[in-house]
């Protein structure tokens, strides 16, 4: 019924560092050449753990932009925006609020997980509480069919199906919504019309997944219907409602797990990272630095590559001769640790060259981050407005 769509977005709490580029960026920069993807500053939900000093949110949002520019984010492919630049994210968050259960918020895992990890803050507030809801504002408010999201995440992604499907079944019911739906379907024309009819009856009599994908994929190919009959089919299909808001599907993403220098999550707050645009010598300095197997006392001492930090980056940055290598060497005392982490020195400076390129146009001229933005707020939000017209005419606050 709609177009198919990708939204995802990142919070602006600190810098951008490897681990955010092997774990979100380079899927997003896959993903752009595929389908129309818009890719946001979270910046309030940043709010929902630094309410209490949010100094670092503007500063962290510019700068998070120009690493995803400097990573390879193509805005001429993707839309760059920021959340609070579409107030319509909370007037919809809100609307949702409204007819959400409590409990569904409280059982979302990663809820208790974080509150528990951030004991040094007072997260007894709503705006940590209902930050799932607002994620799912984000996302329904696109009716996007994708969400690119980690195992963690699949939770969230379930809750904002929920979400919709419970919308559309309290708000979609139209006013003669029966005899609008039965018109639309003899606009399809006597043969489709006919199969239309066949596989909502095996759908909604035998439970046959495969006739509701079948009549979904015939109607999308309809070009003659208009968007209300098409909206009122694909409602039809289903059940008696329209469908306002799409149930989104979670894009599980292969990530490439890159550890923090001490072999923990890569984290600002643990000094453990390595900044997307890092200065060249200080990459060498931190991975000369990294520890290693604590066997490896001294240079003839062997060691194993699967207790040592950096060999998990050398999973995700070398080959497999060098990788070979790395084990032989290490494993016999035949290579010393200096000489073990040189090939990742190596690969993290090559990488990087191209994203420091990328952005010394958006450090000299930070106007040029600003348009792209601008132009990404006005894209975004009119997509928003299309879709808040609709919730607000089926909640009865369309007042015109």
């Amino acid at each position: 019924m709609y177009p198919d769509r990708v939204v995802s977005g990142m919070r602006p709490t600190g810098s951008m560092h490897l681990g955010h580029y092997h774990g979100a960026l380079k899927n997003w920069i896959k993903m752009q050449s595929e389908l129309p993807c818009l890719f946001f500053v979270a910046d309030w939900h940043a709010l929902t753990t630094h309410y209490d000093d949010p100094s670092v949110i503007e500063r962290s949002t510019w700068d998070m932009l120009i690493d995803w520019l400097a990573a390879g984010i193509d805005p001429s492919q993707a839309t760059l925006f920021i959340q609070s630049r579409v107030p319509e994210h909370a007037e919809l968050h809100l609307l949702l609020s409204m007819a959400t259960p409590l409990g569904w918020l409280e059982r979302v895992p990663t809820y208790k997980d974080q509150i528990e990890n951030l004991s040094n803050k007072d997260l007894a507030t709503y705006g940590f509480l209902g930050y799932p809801l607002l994620q799912a504002a984000d996302v329904l408010i696109y009716r996007a069919s994708q969400v690119p999201v980690g195992d963690d995440q699949v939770p969230h992604i379930e809750m904002m199906r929920e979400i919709a499907r419970r919308f559309n079944h309290m708000y979609g019911k139209e006013k003669g919504f029966e005899e609008k739906a039965q018109e639309a379907v003899k606009k399809l024309g006597s043969k489709r019309a006919k199969l239309y009819n066949e596989l909502r009856t095996e759908y909604q009599q035998d439970g046959k997944e495969e006739a509701l994908e079948q009549a979904k994929a015939m109607l999308d190919d309809a070009q003659s219907l208009s968007m209300g009959d098409r909206e009122r089919l694909f409602g039809y299909l289903e059940g008696s409602r329209k469908l306002i808001l799409v149930e989104p599907q979670a894009r599980l993403t292969a990530a490439s797990r890159l550890p923090g220098l001490d072999g923990r999550k890569m984290s600002k707050s643990y000094g453990n990272s390595i900044a997307l645009r890092e200065d060249k010598a200080s990459v060498e300095k931190k991975i000369r630095t990294m520890p290693t197997d604590p066997a490896r006392v001294r240079r003839t001492d062997v060691g194993d590559p699967a207790r040592c930090p950096v060999w998990q980056f050398h999973q995700v940055y070398s080959d497999a001769p060098t990788q070979e290598w790395v084990v032989k060497g290490c494993k016999s005392a035949g290579i010393g640790c200096i000489e073990c982490k040189q090939p990742v020195i190596d690969a993290i400076v090559k990488e990087q060259e191209p994203m420091h390129e990328r952005a010394q146009q958006y450090l000299d001229d930070p106007s040029l981050v600003r348009a792209i933005v601008a132009d990404g707020n006005d894209a975004a939000r009119k997509l928003a407005l299309e879709t808040m017209r609709d919730v607000r005419e089926a909640m009865g606050l369309a007042y015109t």
